[in-house]
């Protein structure tokens, strides 16, 4: 199948996010890595080690951008100091695309610092799509929105989370940045199947995925970022690959975060699922195929 190569995005390969702890294991081992992804609010800063240790990266990798502030759901008007900032560090860094997440998360010029989930309304979806669309126009570069992970839901929505993903890329003509992970943790705690949604979700938007781990508690599954993939997860990224074909992988680890080599090893296990989109069935030996299909 061919890389997924929708609106200028283009397949990386794997990555791994840019985390203080590696900045000396990288500068002084120079690891082979795809690419890095930051966090953009972590480098919107007038100077300072930041920028110093992000220019050094840009020497020597690729980075693509990744945020967590930007609340395309809500519906106070866009911050245009804010998407300066933003512009003048994808001019910097190059990033071929920018990727946030499909939520809200301030009311009135305040901030919740969370990842809220939306009410899937019609109403909700032209709200979404016009700010998605008016800071891909401000910034000109394509935007991929990320599907959050969710412990509550609105009585009032008027589809499933899946329909609304749709619709809103749609409506905004961008990209999605698809988190297994996310989908696995929001299935738990609202009893849908999450194959349902990979195989629902419109592959031709995909342009990134997101892979990581998760906990699992007495009455709910929590988006934890602090151990490998599990199994589940590593299933429904098979079902991804397969609809979507070859698309930039990034691994979070973002909590109890080991060593470089650990990280970066977890983050390549996604190679054994991606290189058998490039290799014809018949010419993978009968035991890798099993593994694959496990």
């Amino acid at each position: 199948m061919p890389a997924n190569r929708f609106n200028g995005f283009t397949d990386y390969g794997v990555g791994i996010g840019l985390r203080v702890p590696h900045y000396d294991h990288i500068f002084s081992e120079k690891p082979v890595v795809d690419w890095f992804e930051i966090i953009s609010e972590n480098y919107m800063v007038d100077g300072g080690r930041p920028l110093k240790v992000l220019d050094q990266i840009l020497e020597q990798y690729r980075v693509v951008q990744h945020g967590v502030s930007m609340y395309f759901g809500s519906a106070q008007a866009l911050d245009r100091e804010h998407l300066k900032r933003l512009k003048e560090l994808t001019k910097r860094t190059k990033t071929p695309w920018l990727s946030d997440h499909l939520c809200w998360g301030s009311v009135d010029g305040r901030y919740t610092h969370d990842l809220l989930p939306l009410p899937y309304t019609f109403e909700a979806v032209r709200n979404t799509a016009a700010r998605i669309r008016e800071v891909q126009d401000f910034l000109e570069i394509p935007i991929a929105v990320e599907n959050v992970s969710s412990y509550a839901e609105f009585h009032e929505s008027q589809m499933t989370e899946w329909e609304f993903l749709n619709e809103v890329v749609h409506a905004a003509d961008c990209g999605i940045l698809l988190d297994v992970n996310n989908i696995y943790v929001s299935s738990q705690n609202h009893n849908f199947d999450p194959m349902e949604y990979v195989n629902a979700v419109a592959a031709d938007r995909v342009a990134q995925i997101h892979i990581a781990g998760h906990s699992k508690f007495e009455k709910y599954t929590l988006d934890t970022h602090d151990h490998p993939v599990l199994d589940p997860v590593w299933r429904m990224y098979a079902r991804a690959i397969e609809r979507v074909g070859v698309t930039a992988t990034l691994l979070e680890w973002d909590d109890n975060i080991p060593s470089f080599d650990e990280v970066h090893n977890e983050a390549l296990k996604a190679n054994l699922y991606l290189n058998e989109q490039q290799t014809p069935p018949a010419a993978l030996p009968e035991m890798q195929r099993d593994e694959v299909r496990a």
